[in-house]
């Protein structure tokens, strides 16, 4: 295998040379830069000690964690050998000791303990029973067949933060492999990501509640290619409870644009979609607190981070979104400035703010009627 070296944060790394990242033998996207900065950040944020970095393939987001948080016992795993053979190399690149090889494992012991191992990640899982204060689940595709084992290895109050790139199930135009995967129905149109993702969380609250688990999400959103969440367990079958009375349905009017949603367990009407999250997609301190753990950090894309961090900052956690193009599309209107249509719903008392599910989208707490009134009286 050729490789390249490349930097990425404090790390720096071998990784395949190939023309397609998905031809290389061990997998590494340049794009996800911003995913493993966010990550650092959340890590450094809660501080936790034992974590796991399931799939690792090159391993430079387990051996960022090792470099960049106050993490004291980093695991590496992947199933794939010629990942496990860079991952070892890797390890020595970064940290400048050849690992103790033990079968499936290697080790470096110094200020922290490395770990890296070369096995199928729920067995690795199912074998650290209750071990790990933070699980990484960054598939390519589906972490569905992942899910019960890193629930059953996390600490009760540990956190979980979960990759999905499968978004054509999970945004509808794939319903019926949404509905395998992750047990509810998906909707297509321009809600389609925030439901995505909604759909994603709610389907970990379930399965966490089958361990009398509750979830708290920590930030939550959707980004290129992909969605991601990083969860944090609450222990007690209460806890389990009350997650799941924050999942419903949406409904949604292809005609006019229109939705509502419903918090139960079963839906009241037909043409539901979901179930899936309606709770909160962000805790506005813990997003503070990584904004400030930022300035400690050598990210690979600061700037950027920085900036998706205060539009998640500045978002209103309100459920769904009207997207000022569709909704003129869909009414026959004409589109106008997001700022115009937002100033005349906060002259009548509501919230307004930007999301980062739509560059041509507002959230707001005021219903379908007034939105659609603020837009009309800029014709």
């Amino acid at each position: 295998m050729k490789l390249t070296k490349i930097k990425e944060g404090m790390a720096e790394i071998f990784i395949p040379k190939a023309e397609r990242i998905y031809d290389a033998p061990v997998f590494y996207n340049p794009i996800m830069a911003l995913n493993r900065d966010l990550s650092v950040l959340v890590l450094k944020a809660l501080g936790s000690k034992k974590v796991l970095d399931a799939l690792s393939a090159t391993g430079v987001r387990g051996i960022r964690y090792a470099l960049e948080t106050e993490a004291e016992e980093a695991w590496l795993n992947d199933i794939n050998p010629s990942a496990f053979e860079l991952i070892i190399k890797n390890l020595e690149n970064n940290f400048g000791e050849k690992p103790i090889l033990e079968r499936e494992m290697a080790i470096i012991t110094r200020e922290r303990k490395i770990i890296a191992t070369n096995k199928d990640a729920n067995l690795l899982m199912t074998e650290k029973f209750r071990y790990f204060d933070f699980i990484d689940l960054d598939p390519f595709g589906s972490p569905m067949e992942f899910l019960d084992s890193a629930l059953r290895s996390v600490k009760r109050k540990g956190t979980i933060a979960i990759t999905a790139t499968d978004t054509a199930p999970l945004c509808g135009a794939h319903s019926k492999a949404c509905v395998r995967r992750y047990n509810s129905i998906p909707l297509r149109g321009e809600l389609c990501h925030e439901s995505g993702l909604r759909i994603l969380i709610g389907t970990v609250a379930r399965y966490a509640a089958k361990y009398d688990l509750g979830i708290k999400v920590l930030v939550a959103y959707y980004k290129d290619h992909y969605f991601r969440a990083f969860l944090q367990l609450k222990d007690g079958a209460k806890e389990g409870d009350k997650s799941l009375m924050n999942l419903g349905y949406v409904y949604f009017d292809t005609k006019n644009g229109k939705f509502e949603i419903e918090k139960r367990f079963l839906p009241s009407k037909l043409n539901a979609f979901g179930p899936l999250w309606l709770g909160p997609l962000k805790d506005q301190k813990f997003i503070e607190k990584m904004i400030l753990k930022s300035e400690e950090c050598e990210l690979a894309q600061k700037k950027k981070v920085l900036n998706f961090l205060n539009t998640l900052l500045k978002e209103l956690d309100e459920p769904f979104f009207y997207d000022t193009h569709a909704l003129a599309r869909r009414n026959s209107l004409e589109v106008r400035k997001l700022s115009e249509i937002g100033a005349i719903l906060q002259e009548k008392g509501y919230k307004v703010s930007r999301t980062h599910f739509s560059p041509t989208a507002i959230k707001t707490d005021a219903p379908f009627e007034e939105a659609l009134m603020a837009l009309k009286a800029l014709q």
